[in-house]
């Protein structure tokens, strides 16, 4: 049987790779020069393969359609990846939040063996080529996928089959490919296609002291911080996390940041929310002590400090680029002696520590978003398949779906499982 996928990212190669193993002639279309570009930038170019959590537990952490998840998690999951990897000599550990990276910190070490793997099985791969239409007719009462129109080495090209699949991704971090063109391809052929949103996307905040604060700790990376954001309007957090997160010339970024975003995403009439400034991001500085706690260090801080200034006295407690930033916050003199210190003002300083917040006010644009959320409507695609319930012998795969999960490698295990469901089957 011949097979011709369209996509060489995660979900294109696994797809691939889980054909050929039941014997069908596979061919890859690429529109870029390489296969799996977008692989090489994930996890900050480490590549987070997958999650160490058990695999049941995955569902949970995709806000995006978790339940069309099942049957594919069932056909391939995260110890599957990973001894996949490590049978091509790609070892890899866990790291906090479960996240499983290669031990050499390198993606490139992944994308190679998953490439190694497609070679092993004879896998034919066509770069520079950019598919143009899926083509279909109408057999009977259904209608039939058969093959594909592409431009390669600038000559048309018709190629047929019998099985397609559609794996081009979505329109996040276009110079790797991801340019929308499979939702126009989806879309010609009758498909319905969910709004197209970035998904897993860095956050604005309000255009006042709150960007002038992001901008003064620009870069800044806290490790170990708890965050709430809050409906102010309502009185609701939305969304609370624990872990990293970093200040941008924008706004706020990092994985809790960007999975919080997520959430936000769908949320009930946000954009009016975030425009009218009811959105805060409370930020936990000290997440380890409660309010007394971290009173009683300070206060002992400040006894070792006392004959300093203020502004002399925070060393042990916070970052440097956050110092001057606390102490505009705390209303605190600079220059004023520890030992002249309130209770009250050192009180104050305990409180914006415990919950120092930051009027949100947008997102980011989708070129800069991990993922999109939207795409291809799960109820027209067979979760146990992928095959489209349109169009047969036309299956999907990847980020083109409508589901989208949290960031800690859940959305590259989609990929992988919805690649390796279509391509079994």
């Amino acid at each position: 049987m011949k097979v011709v996928i369209i996509g060489g990212g995660p979900a294109g190669m696994l797809a691939a790779i889980s054909s050929a193993k039941s014997g069908n002639e596979v061919t890859i279309l690429e529109k870029m020069n390489m296969l799996g570009k977008k692989l090489l930038i994930t996890g900050k170019g480490r590549c987070n393969i997958t999650s160490s959590i058990p695999i049941e537990d995955f569902i949970k952490n995709i806000p995006g359609n978790g339940m069309f998840m099942y049957s594919s998690f069932n056909n391939f999951n995260n110890t599957d990846i990973i001894k996949m990897l490590e049978e091509e000599g790609v070892k890899t550990k866990v790291e906090r939040g479960n996240r499983v990276f290669p031990v050499s910190d390198k993606s490139q070490d992944v994308q190679k063996a998953l490439i190694k793997v497609l070679n092993k099985l004879n896998v034919k791969v066509i770069l520079n080529a950019n598919v143009e239409e899926i083509l279909v007719k109408q057999m009977e009462e259904e209608k039939v996928a058969y093959g594909v129109k592409a431009i390669i080495d600038g000559k048309n090209n018709t190629i047929l089959a019998d099985k397609i699949i559609l794996a081009t991704g979505g329109k996040s971090y276009p110079g790797t490919g991801s340019t929308g063109d499979g939702y126009k391809m989806a879309k010609k052929l009758g498909h319905t296609i969910i709004d197209v949103k970035p998904s897993l996307v860095p956050i604005t905040v309000r255009k006042s002291y709150d960007l002038e604060l992001c901008r003064e700790m620009q870069g800044l990376s806290l490790k170990n911080v708890r965050i709430q954001i809050k409906d102010i309007q309502k009185n609701k957090i939305i969304y609370e996390d624990f872990g990293e997160m970093l200040f941008t010339h924008f706004g706020v970024s990092g994985p809790i940041i960007l999975s919080g975003s997520s959430h936000l995403r769908r949320y009930k009439d946000i954009e009016k929310l975030l425009k009218n400034e009811k959105i805060v991001l409370s930020i936990d500085l000290k997440p380890a002590l409660a309010e007394e706690i971290l009173d009683e260090r300070i206060l002992r801080d400040f006894e070792q400090e006392k004959n300093k200034e203020f502004k002399n006295s925070l060393d042990k407690l916070l970052p440097k680029k956050m110092i001057e930033p606390i102490i505009k916050l705390s209303g605190i003199v600079p220059n004023k002696k520890v030992n002249e210190i309130t209770k009250k003002e050192r009180k104050h300083l305990v409180q914006i520590l415990k919950n120092l917040e930051i009027i949100l006010d947008g997102f980011r644009p989708i070129d800069e978003a991990i993922i999109t959320a939207g795409g291809i409507s799960v109820k027209e695609i067979n979760p146990k398949t992928m095959e489209s319930k349109l169009i047969k012998n036309l299956y999907f795969a990847g980020e083109i779906i409508d589901v989208d999960a949290y960031t800690g490698g859940f959305n590259l295990q989609i990929a992988y499982s919805t690649g390796y469901t279509a391509g079994m089957n």
